[in-house]
């Protein structure tokens, strides 16, 4: 019995599991039917959707709202009222949007009392101080490609070559970081197209005025049932998208979409849409990209306007989610061509076969780092901080790893397949992940002294049947501690660099939703019948690859690989190299579902 794993080895599946146990159950009946997208032309970025029309005797509360000028949190009440007339037991917030933990926040608030974080805390010294701009990052091969943004103003952009910084934190100074509400600009945002895996509603309408913001929601839903539960619990006039799932899968991506009069916002964070991912609470953070893009004015340049290769993944991925494809084709509005210095990758929920299977989970990262020419045939360095490790295993870190120097997937395939090996990699594939992947993961004393303690920790997860299996490599996991002390880091992020010694060699970094587990980056296989190669995704990921400029070696003509050479690009959260768990179980991690 102790062999058999409820959750397959699928992280996120057990702690959606953990969280909902700690959630009262609210039987709650929809009282409308699902908003469904609309099929209308004019249903795009620019203009928004187009909602349909409301029963007779429905109060609209956000007409109510905008009639009387007042501010965002009168929608809130009106919201709460309303939920406790129709079912006393029903929580205010998305209930079936992903089980948020709301409820569990409050708890661990009340147990911490009136305990206040410090005023502030200073930034460990020896970290370079990265521009607060995004000018810094220099330009790649795309920049020389026509610009019709110039001729748009697209200078005065925020960001218009892109960025990457961490999510504030109560209690620190600002360096390198950023809060929802600069990240949302709720002024002036007109439209929102939004993702997550967890959700606080009574956050989002202090975030978001649902008064004359268009909002749609790329929710989980198990089925027809909980797709009516969510519209029901929703404020009106939030339409939703449910993509299709697996039936241990996860809706976990973390995306935005957001349209602001001349241009459009593309976010893809770590975080979810809930106040301690955005540092309210001040006990943990998370890492965000961002980049604008200008609205072309011009209709001669939108009509001949090239997504490129970061547009063109990102409209598949909207796509395979069920996104009405009048939004999709939209994104032809704007213009990507500073969009292209990255790439987006990501994971589809399903099976992938034909040549399918290229385009998503660690098959698709390895496409994307070679459209880029970061592939290499040399060894490469990877650290990977992760907030969730599922039933990881070399097969997983070799897959991820040879994805990582560009190769699509097959390397891994036939070495798996070649199963002359007796159920172990080469000795050479093995000695290069002992000595060149680290895994970045929080002991239970680091969380333990953190500045929330364990109560912050909930979104951590691995359970102690996966770490103390044989075949878990706890020898190439070290313990995860924030450069900001005291905080727990959900952030997701690989940091990659070539090692060819003598030569000036490119890095990148990988940011998004995935953590380090089968579920989050697909498992290529033998499709019966045909024996083509075929790739099983549980979980929907995203998340973007970010070139590093080349550095040159140090004196002896050796590359660095203290991810130093990362610093003017991303805000590498942990203190490296880190303290290592070692063969041993006498260190041990933070095991969520027995604390």
């Amino acid at each position: 019995m102790d062999g058999l794993d409820p959750f397959d080895g699928d992280e996120d599946a057990a702690l959606r599991y953990a969280i909902a146990l700690s959630l009262q159950e609210a039987d709650n009946e929809p009282s409308k039917k699902p908003i469904e997208l609309s099929s209308d032309e004019d249903d795009n970025l620019d203009k928004g959707p187009k909602y349909p029309s409301i029963p007779k005797g429905a109060e609209d509360l956000s007409t109510k709202q905008s009639t009387k000028g007042g501010p965002p949190k009168d929608i809130s009440k009106d919201i709460s009222a309303k939920s406790q007339q129709s079912a006393s037991t029903a929580p205010s917030s998305f209930t079936g949007l992903g089980l948020d933990r709301k409820r569990m926040e409050e708890e661990r608030l009340a147990r911490l009392g009136k305990r206040k974080a410090p005023e502030s805390e200073p930034d460990a010294p020896s970290r370079r101080q990265r521009p607060k701009l995004d000018s810094d990052l220099r330009d790649s091969a795309s920049s020389s490609q026509t610009n019709s943004a110039t001729k748009s103003g697209f200078r005065s952009l925020p960001y218009p070559k892109g960025v990457v910084k961490k999510t504030w934190a109560a209690g620190f100074p600002r360096a390198d970081d950023i809060k929802i509400e600069e990240v949302l600009q709720k002024n002036e945002l007109q439209l929102a197209v939004i993702s997550s895996f967890q959700w606080d509603q009574d956050w989002m309408l202090s975030k978001i005025d649902f008064a004359k913001t268009k909002v749609v929601c790329i929710a989980f839903a198990s089925g027809e049932a909980q797709q009516k539960e969510n519209v029901a619990n929703a404020p009106k006039g939030v339409k939703f998208c449910f993509p299709p799932m697996m039936p241990t899968g996860n809706m976990h991506s973390k995306l935005q979409l957001l349209r602001y009069h001349n241009y459009l916002r593309i976010v893809i964070p770590s975080g979810n849409l809930v106040p301690y991912d955005w540092g309210e609470t001040g006990a943990i953070e998370n890492i965000v990209f961002l980049i604008d893009l200008p609205l072309i004015e011009d209709p001669e340049l939108r009509s001949s306007n090239n997504l490129g290769a970061f547009g063109e993944e990102l409209s598949y991925f909207l796509r395979a989610q069920g996104l009405e494809e009048s939004l999709v084709n939209s994104l032809a509005k704007y213009d990507f061509s500073e969009a292209n210095r990255y790439r987006f990758v990501h994971t589809i929920g399903g099976s992938h076969v034909g040549d399918k299977w290229q385009r998503t989970g660690y098959c698709g990262l390895g496409r994307a780092v070679t459209s880029l020419k970061l592939n290499t045939s040399q060894d490469v360095e990877v650290d990977f901080v992760a907030s969730s490790l599922g039933s990881v295993n070399m097969d997983l870190l070799s897959a991820i790893y040879h994805a990582a120097q560009g190769d699509n997937g097959m390397k891994e395939y036939d070495m798996r397949s070649a199963k002359a090996r007796k159920n172990k990699l080469p000795a050479g594939v093995q000695s290069t992940l002992d000595n060149k992947f680290r895994i970045y993961f929080p002991s239970r004393d680091t969380v333990i002294h953190s500045r929330g303690g364990e109560n912050a920790a909930g979104t951590i997860c691995v359970q102690s049947k996966w770490w103390d299996a044989a075949t878990f490599p706890r020898e190439l996991v070290r313990d995860c501690q924030s450069v900001r002390s005291g905080l727990l880091i959900h952030s997701k992020i690989m940091m990659v660099q070539h090692t060819q010694s003598g030569k000036s060699q490119a890095a990148y970094a990988y940011v998004g939703s995935a953590n380090l587990s089968e579920s989050a980056w697909g498992r290529l296989v033998k499709e019966r019948g045909t024996g083509n190669p075929k790739l099983t995704c549980r979980n929907w990921e995203c998340g973007v690859i970010v070139p590093i400029p080349p550095q040159e070696p140090d004196r002896n003509g050796i590359q660095r690989s203290d991810l130093s050479d990362f610093l003017d690009t991303i805000p590498v959260p942990m203190k490296v190299p880190g303290e290592a768990y070692g063969a041993t179980k006498s260190k041990r991690p933070w095991f969520f579902l027995e604390n």
